[in-house]
């Protein structure tokens, strides 16, 4: 009697190109890996041209690399005939086509993807497995576990945690090696005047043939794009190389400048490694590793502040928001604690406006599909909840226009830290300003239409009557809060001719959004 050979089907998501899991140890005739290009992952929000561009090229990469290896590799690419566009129905297919025995898959990183591929084996008429990504440095619950009855989940907190249980810069098992936790007091400096920012290392990958299929495919994006010269790294050779460019290069400026910002600088001295790693073309593991073992092996190449910053900004943050997620999704995708209900100007998909700090940003974004965290926290952030824009619009803009916007990871920081709409959940206090902290932190305002000095009157700063604007009408819900109790004191205390025409200007300005 002959025995009934297993055949399995493995399911890799296009942002799941980890060559180091373990389902690629061994070579077996009898499993077969399945990638694919569909439209429900194209069109779930308008993306950045360079984003979907990325995603396709790292994939078609990445199948290449395990065939070469010798594993079988299905890849369905956007356009193909036998592509039905979206998971379940190609894998269904799939199956009976090639008489697979099992199914299997890694835990992805989106709830909504979650969620379909729970549905869809749910009904699945042949046995299935779901494994770990091997990505991470924490579990999905590992925050929930860490903060079980307690009402705060505090970053600081989970970093300290995260340092201790995974032994990183640790001296006699639970003390921060040099004395403190946190460097952040000596990461918040401004671009020196004249100061040579050393030249971003992009790649010049022509993707000429991936940008016509997809526009073949009536794929609707946003952005812009020299396809014959795409920068990003589009496999896992070209990150471990930018990787090494930032340590080498950056690195020893990291931290220092890392809240600066200056016209025409869109990458100053960040890593951009975020698109590889949440790809998994890089682990956070060996970036950090590398990054820390550069420090120890080269004593004073760079301080201990540059360092520190981003390690804190991989091990804490990165995986601090991921398990913010997945404790508060399905519900945190509608959070809307200040009641925000107006829409997203009209510029923020052009970059046509006459404030300087918010041309810049923008058009950096529509140009590289990148923009660095006090950019879209301080100003485009910042001025969308000054604005009063529903997150649902701030949500959507983020996830579509930045290249490593997955929404595991845009959502917390958008809604969450950027537009206050979980009501405190991430963020202390709310993180707005006037043109004082985006004229202290960058150059945009030299030269801009508008004045940042001025409150009121013919051309005064936007950020400047709005930020007052925006804490009158809160009032009732921030007023309390201890982290921004000084401001309200000095809103309390003004001369109330002053404060008519602060709010007067800023209803102007909101009136006339889209001209500004």
């Amino acid at each position: 009697m002959s025995k009934t050979i297993s055949k399995t089907l493995r399911l890799i998501l296009g942002d799941q190109l980890n060559s180091l899991h373990t389902w690629f140890k061994n070579i077996d005739p009898n499993v077969t890996y399945v990638l694919m290009e569909i439209r429900t992952e194209t069109d779930y929000a308008q993306h950045h041209i360079q984003k979907v561009m990325g995603f396709f090229a790292a994939m078609r990469n990445f199948g290449k690399e395990l065939e070469e290896i010798g594993h079988n590799v299905i890849y369905l690419r956007l356009n193909d005939k036998d592509n039905l566009q979206s998971f379940d129905k190609n894998i269904e297919t799939l199956i009976k086509a090639h008489h697979f025995t099992q199914f299997q898959y890694q835990l992805p990183d989106e709830y909504r993807v979650d969620e379909h591929l729970k549905d869809f084996t749910n009904k699945l008429e042949i046995p299935f497995a779901v494994v770990d990504s091997e990505h991470f440095y924490s579990s999905r619950n590992e925050l929930k576990d860490l903060f079980a009855g307690k009402k705060m989940y505090l970053m600081e907190t989970f970093y300290r945690y995260m340092r201790k249980k995974h032994q990183l810069l640790i001296v006699d098992e639970d003390k921060p090696l040099n004395g403190k936790w946190n460097f952040d007091e000596d990461n918040r400096k401004k671009l020196p005047k004249d100061h040579q920012i050393v030249k971003p290392f992009v790649f010049k990958n022509n993707q000429e043939h991936i940008e016509q299929e997809i526009k073949k495919a009536g794929v609707k994006t946003i952005g812009n794009v020299d396809s014959i010269n795409f920068i990003w790294p589009v496999n896992r050779a070209q990150s471990l190389q930018l990787l090494d460019f930032f340590i080498d290069n950056c690195l020893p400026l990291f931290g220092t400048y890392e809240d600066a910002m200056a016209p025409n600088e869109w990458s100053v001295y960040h890593s951009r490694l975020s698109f590889s790693m949440n790809l998994k073309m890089l682990s956070p593991k060996e970036v950090v590793d590398k990054a820390v073992s550069a420090y120890f092996k080269n004593p004073g190449l760079f301080e201990f502040n540059q360092l520190e910053g981003f390690v804190r900004q991989i091990i804490g943050w990165r995986e601090y928001m991921r398990g913010i997620y997945w404790l508060q999704m399905p519900a945190y995708s509608s959070l809307n604690y200040l009641d925000h209900q107006e829409a997203l100007p009209d510029w923020y998909w052009t970059g046509n406006t006459k404030m300087n700090c918010l041309k810049n940003a923008i058009q950096q974004s529509l140009d590289y599909a990148y923009a660095h965290h006090i950019q879209r926290l301080m100003i485009t952030g910042n001025f969308a909840l000054l604005a009063g824009v529903n997150p649902d619009e701030v949500d959507q803009w983020y996830l579509g226009i930045y290249i490593d916007a997955i929404e595991w990871v845009e959502i917390t920081n958008t809604r969450g830290m950027s537009q206050f709409a979980d009501g405190g959940i991430i963020a202390t206090k709310p993180y707005v300003s006037s043109a004082t902290y985006i004229n202290k932190m960058s150059s945009y305002c030299k030269g801009c239409h508008y004045d940042q000095a001025k409150k009121t009157g013919d051309k005064a700063c936007p950020f400047n009557s709005l930020y007052w604007n925006f804490y009158d009408k809160h009032e009732a819900k921030l007023g309390k809060n201890p982290r921004i109790g000084m401001m309200y004191n000095v809103w309390r205390k003004m001369n109330p001719q002053a404060k008519s025409e602060l709010l007067e200007q800023a209803q102007y300005y909101l009136n006339h959004i889209n001209e500004l």
